[in-house]
């Protein structure tokens, strides 16, 4: 079965196609000819996830899935949020998309904090059949005071989750995508297609 993924990042994309298996064709952006921008302009991330998957099945005809994930904090209000990964150009400190400056912006927010719990929290929005289905993936951790590992892709060097004794960037993809906000969400879209076939 193919289904497409509406996001052009390639970490995302190899994250989604190791948790989904063979079953699936995972097909990015890219491969359907979509090399706009999409818009990421609603309030909450269920709002995000639901526009981006509304673009492509209006502007390109296909059914799709589209995530949007935030980190909560829980001592900055659970900021940044929907803002997660814009955290550091929000506050012209960094480009989109800039891990490095959003892990100092945090680092930086975080100093003489202890409590230091968080959690991500990924949307999936799932358009197919002409019906809307969100999907919710949550894990809960801490933030680190430095950063560990190379591993990953964004926030990782810095998120320790609940119940591990090392951050998602000193993990195996294996290892991350069993217990990730990622990997739990699309778990529920697996389980969900599967009923469906």
């Amino acid at each position: 079965m193919k289904i497409v993924f509406a996001t052009n990042n390639q970490h995302k994309l190899s994250e989604v196609r190791q948790i989904l298996g063979e079953s699936f064709e995972v097909v990015g952006l890219k491969d359907i000819g979509c090399t706009e921008d999409i818009p990421e302009t609603a309030e909450t991330l269920e709002g995000n996830a639901l526009q981006k998957a509304r673009y492509v099945k209006e502007h390109y005809g296909f059914d799709c899935f589209a995530d949007d994930t935030g980190l909560e904090v829980v001592a900055l209000d659970g900021a940044p949020g929907v803002h997660t990964a814009r955290y550091a150009e929000l506050f012209g400190e960094g480009n989109t998309h800039d891990s490095d400056a959003n892990m100092n912006l945090l680092l930086k927010n975080l100093e003489n904090i202890t409590d230091r719990r968080a959690r991500f929290r990924t949307i999936i929005a799932f358009l197919y059949k002409g019906q809307e289905n969100l999907f919710e993936g949550i894990v809960e951790g801490n933030i680190l005071k430095e950063r560990h590992g190379h591993e990953g892709f964004g926030y990782d060097p810095i998120f320790q989750p609940e119940g591990y004794d090392r951050c998602f960037a000193l993990m195996s993809a294996e290892e991350k995508n069993a217990i990730s906000h990622r990997g739990r969400a699309t778990k529920k879209l697996v389980e969900f297609l599967k009923s469906e076939k």
